[in-house]
């Protein structure tokens, strides 16, 4: 699993256990990011729906929740792993644009990804192995990255796991059904199916998951984007439309349409204190599902916020804010229900 802002690593347990307690048997996760929360209901028995408007995530739940492990070629998976994993490294986009141009990746690093993310190109674009193997590149590549955990800066003297080499590894899939779908969560809301319970984990502030993790987009999308900025970033950040999600302006409305949307009989909603909504606004938001209950859980924050600001010199410049906050739970729909769901959370 990739390092990402926002993961939601903490709160799997407790969403786990109100996708048991509801009795579930189909789940949407409509901003997947990861997959976290998809792969760990579709492993408690969930036929889960992902959706997400990135490339990478999309690919990844093609990979975790789309794809069944028990149908899977483990043999096919093996051989195309073992082929990537003797290609040499050849220099290409990611060497001059993340390792020389900018410093996210070691030079002998980069020049795998871009032999190996080649290969993936020509030997297996379109096949069903292509999202497991692009998902084992993105997260090898992850552990030998030399950022903080986001892609809007690097780090000034090199990370320590980024002299390691180049690792692919099989994806631990999961088995049973599942459906990934690419696209925005506005236009799909209602549009994409009907299900037990719905999971909405949305942006919280200004930062674009997309401009977060471009390096990932643009290995995913393999399309040599021209760039801009120390940190390389695909020129279509700039050039494309925000999300309605990252403005404060926008975002409210945005997320009302999508709770009301959604056709769920069990709606989660995830959130935290230091977004563009007060719990108030968001409880109030829930209440066309019906009742609404909060699960509130402390958490620290994304290790970038815990090492503060540092200029282009890497001398640290302001002062870091707080290091904890406050992530939200909000459960909405039938009231007898959505109590007899969280009752054993509450007295755990």
């Amino acid at each position: 699993m990739i390092k990402y802002i926002g993961s939601k690593r903490r709160l799997v347990p407790v969403l786990t256990e109100l996708f048991l307690a509801s009795g579930a048997r189909s789940a949407l996760d409509l901003f997947t990011g990861t997959t976290r929360v998809a792969q760990a209901f579709k492993r408690a028995g969930a036929e889960v729906t992902a959706v997400d408007s990135t490339r990478f995530a999309s690919t990844f739940a093609a990979c975790y929740v789309a794809t069944d492990a028990g149908l899977v070629d483990q043999v096919a998976l093996a051989e195309a792993l073992a082929h990537l994993t003797a290609e040499p490294g050849r220099p290409g986009y990611v060497t001059d644009t993340f390792s020389v141009r900018s410093r996210f990746f070691q030079p002998h690093n980069a020049a795998r990804i871009d032999a190996v993310r080649d290969a993936i190109a020509r030997h297996y674009a379109g096949s069903e192995l292509e999202p497991l193997l692009l998902t084992s590149l993105v997260e090898a590549a992850d552990r030998v990255d030399s950022t903080t955990g986001l892609q809007m800066a690097y780090v000034k003297e090199w990370a320590p796991r980024s002299y390691r080499d180049l690792e692919l590894r099989a994806p631990e899939l999961l088995d049973g059904p599942g459906r990934a779908v690419h696209g925005d969560a506005c236009d799909l809301a209602a549009s994409v199916g009907e299900f037990d319970l719905a999971y909405l984990d949305p942006p919280y502030n200004q930062h674009r998951y997309d401009a977060n993790y471009h390096v990932w987009e643009t290995i995913v999308a393999w399309d040599a984007p021209e760039f801009y900025g120390v940190a390389c970033k695909r020129v279509d950040l700039r050039q494309g439309t925000r999300s309605v999600f990252n403005s404060r302006r926008t975002m409210p409305e945005a997320l009302a349409a999508v709770v009301a949307d959604v056709r769920a009989g069990l709606l989660v909603l995830s959130y935290n204190d230091e977004s563009f909504l007060t719990l108030g606004e968001l409880v109030d938001m829930c209440t066309v599902r019906g009742h609404v209950e909060v699960l509130a859980y402390p958490s620290a924050r994304y290790v970038g916020a815990r090492i503060g600001i540092h200029n282009p010199a890497g001398e640290r410049v302001g002062r870091v804010g707080r290091l904890h906050n406050v992530e939200y739970l909000l459960v909405a729909g039938d009231r007898a229900e959505v109590r007899r769901v969280v009752r054993p959370l509450r007295s755990a």
